[in-house]
């Protein structure tokens, strides 16, 4: 069923931002709309005065409550987990249930902007910078384009925009509930385990990341390296005529995006592709953004970000502008300064083991002192510790949860001098003075936890702040120069 033949109500469950995205999209068509959520909402929200947002907390009852209201559609925010009541309720029934991104699909496909074309990235690390990255080439090649979806604009609310393209960032969630949406690129950039209580398992996680290849139109873009994206590529029902591009850290082969002496160097999207390869970009276009030494993780993202905007058919000009042009968001492996001769980065958004690892890649052996710690979420990081400890000149352990990384030190990096700072008063700024006093001139601190932020903050964004601002009154004690800008 298409909106355009949607004619009666539609029911709403969850009442956050993509909630009411989809809610404001569907009362500017003239849909009804019922929502429903487990909370109260805290405030009324502007545009939305006229919605009445109907309470009940247990998730069988809702659900009930849902398919009693008769709706055409159920609509269900990424929040809403892939076992709740309120599927296996509707196809007992017959109501299909959406997510807002197919909800934002069917609403495009069925006006005005049908066509738009979607760039569609997703992946356990790295989605951000990788959106980010598209966004800014895309933009370099003259393009109007907007990035949306799990980062920034909710895409129903973009939908009536002027974009000429939009680079959509999709979470596991939203690929969940994504039923005919239909990419002209996509891709795929690491599978790790996360999120398995919302998935109830890791098979079920990977098999919903591999849904960002179904129905794709051009290219499903995939790193190289990895058999298991690769393998979803491989069985993924496209559109016929659609290519498998990989990315490499090497020298590409046919159909692929790689490294050659420095250089991104395109053999996929060219006729002569069997014989020759195009300049794309330089790594130092990277620098501006991430220093001299960029990472495997950078790199990655930024290779896969120049395929999907060659496969969208973007210069080779392009590519090297916008990834000269492009800076990440705050806590995204950003550097925050050049301070007491040390490089310090922020990455306040690694959260676990995979996208720790991700930001210290690249970092010469023993240069990097490890800022460490926080809610494991029951992670094992002996694994992560040890792996990483040829890179270490120390570390320094943070967060309320110290005990199982102080363990994980003293099995798999036992020779790594190590600091522990529990949560006095002022306790972070004792902790970049801690770094300092681990470091050597020209080292790099590097603020990557591993773990969640709630046992001291109230999110990833807050720890990060704080962390930034502690290295800025250290830069300011030192006279160093404040790197934000980079």
């Amino acid at each position: 069923m298409g909106v355009e033949a949607m004619s009666g109500r539609v029911v709403v469950i969850g009442w956050g931002t993509s909630g009411r995205g989809a809610a404001r999209a569907l009362l500017a068509r003239g849909r009804e709309v019922l929502v429903f959520d487990q909370n109260p909402p805290k405030h009324s929200f502007e545009g939305l005065e006229s919605i009445e947002v109907t309470v009940v907390e247990d998730a069988r009852e809702l659900a009930q409550e849902a398919i009693l209201a008769g709706p055409e559609v159920i609509v269900v925010s990424p929040g809403i987990p892939a076992h709740a009541p309120i599927f296996a309720a509707a196809k007992a029934v017959g109501i299909p249930v959406w997510g807002e991104v197919e909800l934002a699909w069917r609403l495009q496909e069925g006006g005005p902007h049908a066509g738009r074309p979607w760039l569609v990235v997703t992946g356990t690390n790295g989605k951000t910078t990788t959106l980010g990255m598209l966004g800014s080439i895309l933009r370099a090649n003259g393009e109007n384009a907007m990035e949306v979806g799990n980062v920034g604009t909710p895409i129903t609310e973009a939908i009536d925009s002027d974009a000429e393209v939009f680079a959509v960032e999709m979470s596991s969630f939203q690929l969940h509930t994504t039923l005919s949406v239909s990419p002209e690129a996509s891709v795929c950039l690491n599978v790790d385990a996360d999120h398995v209580d919302w998935h109830g398992s890791v098979e079920a996680y990977a098999a919903d990341k591999a849904r960002v290849y179904e129905r794709t139109r051009i290219a499903c873009v995939y790193p190289a390296s990895d058999r298991v994206v690769e393998a979803m590529v491989e069985n993924a029902d496209v559109v016929e005529g659609a290519r498998a591009i990989g990315v490499t850290l090497g020298t590409p082969y046919l159909s692929q995006v790689g490294i050659v002496e420095g250089s991104i160097v395109d053999r996929a999207f060219l006729e002569e592709r069997k014989t020759h390869a195009i300049h794309l970009a330089d790594l130092a276009d990277l620098e501006g953004a991430y220093g001299p030494h960029p990472g495997a993780a950078v790199i990655n993202d930024a290779l896969a970000a120049a395929a999907l905007a060659r496969a969208h058919g973007v210069s080779p000009e392009a590519v090297s502008a916008g990834l000269r042009e492009y800076r990440p968001l705050a806590h995204r492996r950003a550097i925050v300064a050049q301070a007491a001769e040390l490089t310090w980065i922020d990455d306040s958004k690694a959260t676990n083991a995979h996208a720790a690892r991700a930001c210290l890649a690249g970092i010469p052996a023993g240069r990097a002192v490890w800022i460490v710690g926080g809610d494991t979420k029951g992670q094992d990081l002996t694994g992560l510790v040890a792996e990483v400890a040829p890179l270490l000149r120390g570390a320094i352990v943070i967060g309320e949860e110290r005990e199982p990384l102080l363990r994980a030190f003293a099995q798999g990096a036992p020779a790594v001098p190590l600091v522990e700072v529990d949560g006095h008063e002022d306790w972070m700024f004792s902790v970049v003075n801690e770094a300092v006093a681990l470091s050597l001139p020209g080292d790099t601190v590097v603020f990557a936890p591993a773990c969640a932020s709630w046992d001291q903050f109230e999110n990833y964004v807050q720890r990060g702040e704080i962390f930034v601002e502690a290295v800025k009154r250290l830069a300011a004690q030192w006279g160093s120069t404040d790197g934000s800008s980079a």
